[in-house]
């Protein structure tokens, strides 16, 4: 018999015997499991809860429910957090692990009851208690951001951020979420928080949408790596070449469903050469059962899901498959594991339209670009090295089917309006563009401004900002969201589409071009102020691409006050989608291929 079984044994026996002191059993159990023995650990708990009865039996209930949440056994651990709950209504800690408990359960409301329970219960000048207040805040907040409650999450990280200025993960939420709501200037003075800090703070996707300074973010990308990637991990690839004929290609991503990276990649998937590549998808996310995710599991030829296993796990699991390429298709968007990636479990790793900026992160060697998107002159501001696609960066999928064409009455618009229109994400809006926005409306009396009902707040702020630069907010229109079909219906029933800037929109242009909209776009120095750019390029229709307000103005003007010219492009429209290169997937999948297998061949070469 071991010693730690031994140990084990005989305070086993005390326990059953009502021989052993809580404080006794608190520090035999911490001994077990830092032995690796959980199981030991948690069957002295039980045993111990069974046989004596003692003051002590709620923070022995919550410890066995801390070890049985280690040990994946979920409903035992409601179970011992509630009976905890049960004996020591005041216990603040157990009621904080449920709802944690609850999250991971799927019971997402419940969780959000025990938080709000601590926040209605607990004062916050309870020194004892006030760190589980902050985590109930932060929680409560970070959860209601993913359900689109902007307003009451942001609520709730601001009343965190009072009781705590210096919390840099709760100001990356409070960042982005200003900018959700459209409440400007989204860096707004807040007690004990510099500028400096609220900007050292912001997440590399909210700086996307409130810088065009390509050094702030390859700033923001290595403030995330030094603070999130855990470096000290194994390289997991092998150093020599598989000995596998084909390439094994593998994409990552949590966003295999609807969502816009798949409503790119899925042809792209599908037409990969398996003479020469074997395509692996690895997921992380049972999101639903929509036509698109089943064509996207279709089009692979092995299709992973790694949700239930760590960021170690999974690496293991993608390095088993010998995978010689591994394209990421997050970065550091909401769902990233990008720890995952730090095990280097491919000897070739790429980042791929998940985050249009650089991700900083030292296991990615390349990004996949185009000259228009990165120049040269801008490569100094990314961590990757570059793979120059020879027409676009971005892949289209020419199977997508849309819906029929609505006319402006049936979208509750005025007949006879020139429609301007913008369907980003709403916190691409900024001050600087709305007012150019508010100026085009000015002067194209006839015309109205078509954005997306992203959430209610934002409607709001922005009606109060129209007003505020002298614009009836009546001219402002909002669009539910729809299904995919009715969603690119849409386009062809506005007139022009007003790109976003310093964050152009991605996959909402290439939608829009798809449907004959023309896409007018302001172009700066980062990857996401460029990339509108980028296909109007390899449409061949530069000149609605603009470098400065003056001219981005000029052209929406004179685009709705000449129909000539305005028919003009959308004939060049018509002609791009038929015969263009820009919406040539099979061209497309060939140069990507050529460019991997040079890839291969550099880094084998010898």
């Amino acid at each position: 018999m071991s010693s730690i079984e031994a140990v084990f044994t005989t305070a086993t026996q005390n326990a059953w015997n009502g021989k052993l002191e809580h404080t006794q059993l608190l520090t035999i159990a911490s001994e077990l499991e830092s032995s690796g023995a959980n199981a030991l650990s948690i069957v002295l708990y039980q045993t111990w809860l069974n046989r004596n009865q003692t003051a002590f039996n709620h923070v022995a209930l919550f410890n066995l429910g801390a070890t049985l949440f280690k040990e994946g056994d979920l409903e035992g651990t409601k179970e011992a957090y509630k009976q905890a709950i049960q004996m020591a209504p005041a216990f603040v800690q157990p009621r904080f692990n449920l709802g944690m408990t609850y999250e991971h359960l799927g019971k997402v409301d419940k969780a959000i009851d025990e938080w709000r329970w601590i926040d209605d219960h607990v004062a916050p000048d309870n020194v004892e208690n006030r760190p589980m207040l902050l985590l109930a805040l932060n929680n409560l907040g970070r959860v209601l951001e993913t359900r689109k409650q902007y307003h009451s999450a942001l609520n709730y990280m601001s009343k965190s951020l009072t009781l705590e200025p210096n919390q840099p993960d709760v100001l990356h939420h409070w960042v982005f979420l200003r900018a959700k709501h459209c409440a400007w200037p989204v860096y707004a003075p807040f007690a004990g928080v510099s500028l400096d800090l609220m900007k050292g703070s912001t997440s590399a996707l909210a700086m996307i949408s409130l810088s065009d300074d390509p050094e702030s973010q390859l700033a923001a990308a290595h403030h995330y790596v030094n603070n999130k990637i855990n470096s000290n991990v194994p390289v997991l690839a092998e150093p020599n070449r598989y000995q596998h004929k084909k390439i094994r290609i593998a994409y990552c991503s949590s966003d295999f469903c609807m969502h816009p990276v798949s409503m790119l990649t899925a042809e792209l998937f599908e037409l990969h050469n398996r003479d020469n590549f074997e395509v692996f998808g690895f997921c992380w996310t049972n999101q639903g059962d929509s036509p698109l995710r089943q064509r996207v599991i279709n089009a692979m030829d092995h299709f992973e899901i790694i949700l239930g296993l760590n960021d170690e796990e999974a690496a293991r699991l993608i390095r088993k498959h010998e995978i010689d390429i591994l394209v990421d298709l997050h970065g550091q968007t909401l769902g990233a594991r990008t720890n995952m990636l730090a095990y280097r479990p491919a000897p070739i790793q790429i980042t791929y339209l998940g985050l249009p900026a650089t991700t900083g992160l030292p296991s990615i060697d390349y990004v996949i670009a185009d000259r228009f998107l990165i120049p040269e002159e801008y490569t100094q501001f990314y961590s990757e090295k570059m793979i120059y696609m020879p027409d676009v960066y971005q892949v289209s999928d020419r199977q997508r089917k849309n819906g029929i064409i609505p006319s402006k009455e049936q979208c509750n618009l005025p007949q006879d309006a020139f429609v301007f229109c913008s369907f980003n994400n709403n916190y691409k809006y900024t001050p600087e563009v709305f007012d150019v926005w508010m100026n085009i409306l000015n002067k194209v009396p006839n015309s109205i401004l078509w954005l997306l009902a992203d959430n209610p707040w934002s409607e709001i702020n922005l009606k109060n900002a129209a007003k505020a630069r002298g614009i009836d907010s009546d001219r402002l229109f909002f669009a539910p969201r729809v299904s995919p079909e009715d969603y690119l219906a849409r386009f062809a029933t506005a007139d022009l589409f007003l790109d976003t800037f310093p964050f152009n929109a991605g996959t909402t242009a290439n939608d829009a071009l798809w449907m004959g909209l023309p896409v007018l776009t302001l172009t700066g120095r980062t990857f996401a102020s460029r990339m509108a750019g980028a296909l109007l390029t390899a449409a061949k229709i530069p000149e609605l691409i603009t470098y400065n307000l003056e001219d981005y103005e000029k052209m929406a003007v004179s685009l709705a006050q000449d129909p000539d010219k305005y028919q003009q492009l959308r004939k060049q429209l018509a002609e791009v989608r038929t015969n263009g290169i820009l919406f040539d997937t099979p061209r497309f999948v060939k140069n990507l291929e050529t460019c991997l297998k040079e890839l291969m061949a550099e880094k084998f070469k010898d």
